[in-house]
């Protein structure tokens, strides 16, 4: 069980949660929804204890599994396997037990017996965390959200950002913790990836928080549903699952804008009332008081009705002139260690065209932007930029954002000298950045509100090729809409990376890139069937 009492959340003087006590008790599957910016990422944070309450306190009588948004640090050279078994701790206890075999063999006697007797004790720790028959059940875990098993024993630095991110899921689910806190899980899995996740969750015995814009998950998996409003800054709680909440939202909101409707009539009947008795007799104008007041006092109690929530007017400008062709790639090759990720790419970018890359999870889908974004080098090879060619690159982890710096200031690190101050906080604002969000951290932002200020520099850069590493991940349903709407009028050239089906549908490409081979080919209702299994 898990429990919240008198929890208050702030960003500087930003209120995101005012004092709220909640608990989430064994068989609870909380879906927590809003839309981005609200919240909803920093109140999981706080549950996990990994950020600070401006309120409160959260306790938990259980261990408590959390799988963040933004990918953690960890050590890279750690082995695959290894790191789901840490989970339950496994993989340190594994290997004190080689440390005890060694002393167990030793010549020297005291040595051997005190080997002999760790080596016990560490056995018996091993079993009661299910010893070899959890390493078999973290296999199952990793093959379902598909980690192929000749991934097990390689550096964690050899793998892409979306394995990497499905080896921390592994290892949360791997932990047996009594409450899973899961931020948009479902980023980087494939369909039948999805699928497992869904079956596991539904039958998971004990508390779970989850925020995902996967309407399929939160319908198939929750039983409950709390709404953060990021006007009223309120987590409205309804103990019902998905598809009811929706129902039960919507007649509420529709309660509510009546009740503002007759309150606001009777507010005006009163007043004219009042106005009908003012400058006559003193005791008509003492009726007016009262009158005054018994509308003040409605006025005060009518219930705000939720401000439709503003949605982020994202568009691309006409991209700078440039020549035919504005970006090649030629015999490009990567490998990491003994890992070869792909090799003798050729690639050729056009004025405008469009390219989608396909490939299974860890075929070098994000290494090839990479590479043609100049962010890391190719083992052979060369990049070729053409005329006027201004290449503008979005990184699925938002590895080009500053996290110590302010929303502004980073902006108008990225925008031309020439963009006038006022034409940048209009842009920001365009992007649902208010003034007093302009003065926050970055690092603090939640992922949503990551990719907007991210999109929002690649818009100051004019760029003729956006190279795009899965734009829509994180976007709440309307901020989705926008960022394809922006993305359908785009005048340049575009090479996408995504598991979004709709992305490539309103990107509307002519050619496809197939990893790791490098074969291309002419976009067909085949590639569409295939893109959310890659």
């Amino acid at each position: 069980m898990l429990r919240a009492v008198g929890v208050e959340l702030r960003i500087g003087p930003r209120l995101l949660l005012e004092e709220t006590t909640f608990t989430l008790n064994v068989g609870d599957r909380m879906g927590l929804v809003g839309r981005n910016g609200a919240g909803k990422t920093t109140l999981l944070k706080a549950l996990a204890g990994e950020t600070q309450l401006a309120k409160g306190e959260v306790t938990s009588n259980g261990s408590i599994g959390y799988l963040p948004q933004d990918p953690r640090s960890v050590d890279l050279e750690q082995d695959t396997f290894e790191r789901v078994l840490s989970g339950r701790g496994l993989s340190d206890l594994k290997r004190e037990l080689v440390l005890a075999t060694h002393k167990m063999s030793s010549k020297d006697e005291h040595t051997a017996a005190h080997g002999t007797k760790l080596y016990g004790e560490l056995e018996h720790r091993f079993s009661s965390l299910g010893g070899y028959s959890a390493e078999a059940e973290a296999e199952a875990i990793c093959l379902s959200l598909g980690i192929p098993s000749r991934l097990f024993q390689s550096p964690l630095g050899n793998l892409s950002g979306g394995q990497r991110r499905r080896i921390e899921l592994a290892r949360i689910l791997f932990s047996n913790a009594t409450t899973l806190l899961l931020d948009e899980p479902t980023n980087h899995l494939d369909a039948d990836s999805i699928q497992w996740l869904k079956g596991y969750l539904r039958t998971h015995k004990s508390g779970l928080i989850v925020i995902s814009h996967d309407v399929e998950l939160l319908r198939d998996v929750v039983n409950r549903v709390s709404y953060l409003d990021a006007n009223t800054s309120k987590l409205d709680m309804y103990h019902l699952g998905y598809d009811r909440y929706l129902t039960a939202r919507a007649q509420s909101e529709d309660r509510s804008r009546k009740e503002r409707e007759r309150a606001e009539t009777e507010v005006n009947r009163l007043n004219q009332q009042a106005d009908k008795m003012r400058g006559s007799t003193s005791k008509r104008a003492r009726k007016a008081k009262v009158l005054d007041a018994r509308a003040s006092k409605i006025e005060g109690s009518i219930q705000q009705v939720r401000v439709k929530d503003k949605v982020a007017k994202m568009r691309f400008p006409e991209p700078a002139y440039c020549g035919r062709t504005p970006l090649q790639g030629m015999f490009l090759s990567k490998t990491y260690g003994s890992l070869e990720v792909f090799m003798g790419i050729d690639l050729a970018i056009d004025r405008g065209s469009k390219v989608v890359i396909l490939g299974l999870n860890g075929a070098g889908k994000t290494t090839l932007l990479k590479v043609l974004a100049g962010v890391e080098p190719s083992d052979t090879g060369e990049i070729k930029l053409g005329h006027g060619a201004l290449v503008g690159y979005y990184a699925q982890e938002h590895e080009t954002l500053d996290h110590e710096e302010t929303v502004y200031r980073f902006l108008r690190s990225k925008a031309p000298g020439s963009m006038e101050d006022r034409d940048l906080r209009s842009l920001l604002g365009s992007f649902l950045f208010t003034s007093e969000m302009m003065a926050q951290r970055v690092g603090t932002l939640s992922g949503g509100e990551k990719t907007r200020l991210a999109l929002a520099a690649l818009v100051t850069t004019g760029a003729n090729v956006l190279l795009l590493d899965e734009p829509t991940n994180n976007l709440d349903p309307i901020s989705r809409e926008q960022v394809l709407g922006a993305l359908n009028s785009y005048k340049g050239a575009v090479v996408l990376v995504t598991h979004d089906p709709g992305a490539v549908r309103a990107l509307d490409p002519e050619r496809v890139l197939l990893l790791p081979d490098g074969d291309e080919d002419f976009m067909n209702d085949e590639y569409y069937e295939i893109i959310s299994l890659s």
